[in-house]
């Protein structure tokens, strides 16, 4: 009976000292900040005057004060379009190269201390897409357009304002705060949050600012309370190592931007970058209650404590939840009309690491140059996302050379086996690099495509790339031993040719002393004996000799023909 008092007693203790919250009502979060999605356009279109063209929308609520702010003194030349339907007032601060746009039939009134002569009115269109043909006709093109709900300031900053890519604009959803060249501050959302934080958290939170420690490990709870009208959440996590605790109403879907560094659990579905299927719930949660939430998300990360849960309840159907310190808290709103859609997502974080053996468990630096004669094995592994596996397809390999002229070349792999278990959010290959020994260069990025699965749908998953440095083998012939000759080598080689030279002399002379001259090398047996080298005196020969003679004589001469004349001077 003690021990199960005990028991019991140590059960409470362990509920009792996972840390909860119960949330209040607050104006603003410093981990969670919500921005509705708004329609507008970026691109790099730069007029032939080298002035920039923007299109301001503005849009204000029924309660708000409708009067705004332009501070743009130091702003690159720019012709500003503004458009608005409501009756506003604004003060303008803006240098000699801007000049302002807006309707001669809006209820827009601005005012300004110099350069007035800059402030136009035109004949505007109202609809959006409308406009944006106006400016395109007017300037020759549209650098960008913004909307924003219930603009209190706005400043320009003196930077480029285009964008790299393409240079028409075409509306879509956005997040205006990624515009760099601007600054929006505009009215907070009519909307209720609720937030707190576990009382240990909150001090162990204000140790991590002291020490600027953005990498420690953070838990967020989301929860969207069931009777909210929130249908589609863009989620961009701006800070690293973070866990993600999604809750909502039934019908909630959840699409991630850039999920890097991120972990999640949510009872609703999931979007990724470059995933065509989505990710079905991955439980279920009915109850919004807080403690029932935050319960649920410490059992499920198998964590001890939270940083921050957050309630929340805004306007509109279409968010973008940011979720990190850096930057205010700036909120915008979207027309209900506009359809979703979200700027082109980050791709899943891939990593390439290469081995020179097929078990795998000798890591390859990336600074160590390879033979091209050796095979290379290579493992590609993705970033973890809860508990979801996902599979890696490589679809393509190619290097390319680094330099002025870079030489692009295909590169085939053989897929290697490795289970699931073992290569879990993972796959192997190899690939030899013999094609690389004609090429001159040794340092190249090698890149693989690849393609990510769930439930056997794929979609892009993008591309990852490796430095690697090549060398080429060494061109010794096989089998050839190399010899090292000192000093007392190449004196007994030569004293053996030395000894060898004078055998031969020696055998030659012996084999000239035991068979003397041969019969045709005898010069004084063909010679007659009055010849000068006999050492007889030679008898004098007639002019003109007999017949008998003559032919006589040309016997003799026929027959000694053969004999050689040069030792007969």
């Amino acid at each position: 009976m003690e021990s199960l008092s005990s028991l019991l007693c140590l059960v409470v203790v362990v509920s009792a000292s996972r840390p909860m919250c119960e949330p209040v009502d607050v104006s603003d979060n410093s981990w969670i900040r919500v921005r509705e999605l708004q329609l507008g356009c970026w691109t790099s279109f730069l007029g032939q005057d080298n002035a920039e063209v923007h299109i301001l929308k503005l849009n204000f609520a029924a309660t708000d004060g409708k009067f705004f702010s332009l501070e743009m003194p130091d702003a690159k030349p720019m012709n500003l379009i503004i458009t608005s339907s409501d009756t506003a007032y604004g003060l303008y601060k803006i240098n000699v190269g801007i000049n302002i746009y807006k309707s001669n039939t809006s209820a827009l009134v601005l005012y300004g201390n110099e350069h007035g002569s800059n402030v136009h009115d035109v004949d505007v269109p109202d609809e959006d897409e409308e406009l944006v043909r106006w400016t395109t006709r007017k300037f020759g093109g549209v650098t960008s357009f913004t909307t924003v709900e219930n603009l209190k300031v706005m400043y320009s900053r003196p930077t480029e304002g285009t964008k790299g890519g393409s240079r028409e604009c075409v509306l879509q959803s956005e997040d205006p705060s990624e515009k760099h060249f601007m600054k929006i501050e505009a009215a907070p959302l009519t909307s209720s949050f609720k937030s707190c934080s576990p009382p240990l958290e909150r001090e162990k939170q204000r140790q991590r600012a002291s020490v600027a420690n953005a990498d420690a490990p953070e838990l967020h709870i989301i929860n969207i309370p069931e009777d909210a009208n929130i249908r589609n959440v863009s989620v961009r996590v701006d800070t690293k190592k973070s866990s993600v605790f999604l809750r909502g109403p039934q019908g909630t879907t959840w699409t991630f931007l850039n999920p890097q560094h991120t972990m999640f659990w949510s009872n609703n579905e999931v979007v990724l970058p470059g995933m065509p299927p989505r990710i079905q719930p991955l439980f279920e949660l009915r109850s919004d209650k807080a403690e029932v939430v935050q319960k649920k998300a410490l059992e499920y990360f198998k964590a001890d404590a939270f940083t921050s849960y957050t309630e929340m309840r805004p306007e509109g159907s279409q968010l973008l939840l940011v979720l990190g310190r850096d930057g205010p808290a700036v909120t915008e709103t979207v027309t209900e009309a506009v359809k979703l859609t979200t700027p082109e997502p980050h791709q899943m974080p891939l990593l390439m690491q290469l081995y020179t053996s097929p078990d795998y468990r000798s890591p390859l630096d990336p600074n160590t140059k390879v033979q091209s004669d050796k095979r290379i094995y290579a493992e590609i592994s993705g970033h973890t996302l809860g508990d979801i596996v996902l599979t890696i397809k490589v679809i393509s390999c190619f290097v390319r050379s680094k330099g002025s002229c870079p030489v692009v070349q295909e590169l085939p792999f053989i897929p290697e086996f490795c289970s699931s278990n073992s290569c879990p959010n993972s796959t192997r290959l190899s690939f030899s690099l013999d094609q690389l020994q004609e090429l001159s260069s040794t340092t190249w990025d090698l890149e693989c495509s690849v393609k990510l699965c769930y439930s056997e749908k794929c979609g892009d998953g993008g591309r990852v790339k490796r430095n690697l440095e090549v060398t080429q083998p060494c061109q010794q012939t096989l089998n050839t031993p190399c010899f090292d000759f000192g000093l007392p080598a190449i004196l007994g080689i030569a004293f053996g040719g030395f000894l060898i030279g004078v055998l031969l002399i020696g055998a030659l002379w012996f084999i000239k002393i035991k068979t003397g001259y041969p019969t045709g090398l005898d010069m004084a047996s063909s010679l007659p004996s009055g010849c000068p080298c006999s050492g007889a005196k030679q008898q004098p020969v007639s002019s003109n000799p007999s017949a008998s003679e003559n032919s006589s004589a040309n016997a003799s001469i026929g027959s000694t023909q053969s004999t050689p004349t040069s030792s007969m001077a």
